[in-house]
């Protein structure tokens, strides 16, 4: 039996022993991901746009890439399938626009728990259930990229459901931001909140209410305290290095020096 979204046998995944999967919003980097980072990739699903890859890494651990699409959500549909297919273990590897003067483009951010403002999550736990990732696999991933990149930062992302109104932009067709939203920016600012983003929340509370672990890296493609433009084309080497440091810490999975289960 297919899965209803994803269109892959339910136990494919179980066959080939995957539970771990780099998860992206954007079908162009898990392209990316399975043709430059994995060995012997395939591809399982193209089915609207949610293209999911197997593969190996250079160890030999067999791993999945996949797309969640954008928002919470497409994603909340995607780990939903992916974890009924036996996959355990998310990492997210995307972009962000950084809230805080001192995280510039090209950084990296690892968040460890969000600020969940997405009702796609109020489906899944309360609205006040946590919404914080794996403190084992979040510190991994943070260690991991830290030997490859010196600007990595670990702390706290608002999670919304908007690009625009949600993260109080102002280069929008609509001129009315709800009061509510406005000065949204500087609040979080002083709430030491890094980063703007549109999937954790919902991964994280999803991975915590189905005994999971989760985590997020991404490379800083916007610093908003300066500019509200994107510079994708000027992060695409931290974007890489994100690739890098989850595929190290799967591979630590593997190798037993991070302990996720327990037998």
């Amino acid at each position: 039996m297919n899965l209803n979204h994803l269109n892959f046998e339910k136990d494919y995944l179980k066959d080939k022993n995957i539970t771990i999967c780099l998860l992206s919003g954007d079908p162009a980097r898990t392209e990316v991901i399975a043709q430059t980072y994995l060995k012997n990739s395939v591809k399982i699903n193209n089915n609207r746009g949610l293209y999911c890859f197997t593969g190996e890494t250079a160890l030999g651990m067999p791993i999945l890439a996949a797309t969640s699409g954008m928002g919470a959500p497409s994603t909340s549909i995607v780990v939903n399938e992916l974890a009924q297919a036996g996959v355990k273990v998310f990492i997210r590897i995307g972009t962000t626009g950084s809230i805080q003067p001192y995280i510039g483009v090209g950084s990296i951010i690892v968040n460890f728990a969000s600020l969940c403002k997405q009702g796609a999550a109020n489906d899944i736990a309360p609205r006040d259930y946590p919404a914080a990732a794996s403190a084992l696999l979040s510190t991994d991933v943070y260690y991991e990229a830290k030997k490859l990149h010196k600007d990595v930062y670990f702390g706290l992302n608002a999670s919304v459901d908007t690009f625009y109104e949600g993260q109080e932009r102002y280069d929008s067709v609509n001129p009315n931001l709800l009061k509510s939203h406005v000065g949204m920016l500087k609040e979080y600012q002083n709430l030491n909140i890094l980063n703007f983003e549109m999937e954790s929340g919902t991964l994280f509370k999803m991975a915590n209410v189905y005994g999971l672990h989760a985590t997020s890296i991404c490379a800083v493609a916007a610093a908003r305290c300066k500019d509200e433009a994107l510079l994708h084309d000027s992060v695409q080497s931290s974007v890489d290095i994100s690739i890098k440091a989850a595929i190290h810490t799967a591979e630590n999975i593997q190798k037993n020096q991070l302990q996720l289960f327990h037998s």
